[in-house]
């Protein structure tokens, strides 16, 4: 090549495009969580940063790591609420953590004969719901074996559902997590027990 501007040129754009490669592969990729590796995730505890409290074995643990890792703040945000407020101490409302992408609800009331109460999901919120004193049974079943009963509303973000699935007796100790594809059944009475103290706390979720 007789043209030495021409050469420096193509040289530059060459060593660019050499850097450019380089950049492109060391980018890390979207984590994939295997059944395997997310099981192990959730038991390594690495979500709860000093939190004493359980998340139930039953958490769809796959999703559990998806959505943690996808907003990650927002997470630590939430656990952190429940390790350092004295939950015993809240009074029934509502409390601000991340303005619209984090926030809580205490509420304090009787339970409710399972006829009483509705199956239900969400769409744009995830559900972390913890019974600070009492207990409730909690049903939980996957979307797809749910039949709509009254189709979903953004104001209320909720569906509600005809299904059959499996209860849980929800007590001090243990953090229920529900997904947009969970839908649950909470606030059922456990006999002997008429009334809990309840902490919700509505994470933003990752699409």
């Amino acid at each position: 090549m007789k043209n030495p501007l021409l050469k420096s040129v193509l040289l530059l754009l060459g060593l660019a495009a050499l850097g450019f490669g380089a950049r492109a592969q060391t980018t890390p990729a979207p984590e994939t969580w295997t059944k395997k590796k997310a099981a192990k995730w959730f038991k390594s505890r690495a979500w709860a940063n000093g939190l004493k409290l359980n998340v139930a074995e039953s958490v769809d643990k796959v999703e559990f790591a998806r959505q943690y890792t996808a907003n990650k703040a927002w997470w630590d945000k939430a656990f952190a609420y429940f390790r350092d407020t004295n939950l015993d101490q809240l009074t029934p409302g509502k409390y601000p953590v991340d303005g619209d992408n984090v926030f809580a609800a205490v509420t304090e009331n009787p339970t409710k004969e399972f006829a009483n109460t509705n199956w239900e999901s969400h769409r744009k919120y995830i559900d972390l719901q913890y019974v600070v004193q009492g207990a409730e049974k909690i049903g939980v079943v996957p979307i797809a074996k749910a039949t709509v009963t009254k189709p979903y509303e953004e104001a209320r973000d909720a569906a509600n559902y005809s299904a059959e699935g499996k209860l849980y007796e929800a007590k001090p100790g243990t953090i229920y997590i529900f997904f947009p594809q969970d839908v649950h059944r909470p606030n059922i009475k456990v006999d002997g027990v008429d009334k809990d103290k309840k902490l919700v706390i509505k994470v933003r979720a990752a699409s």
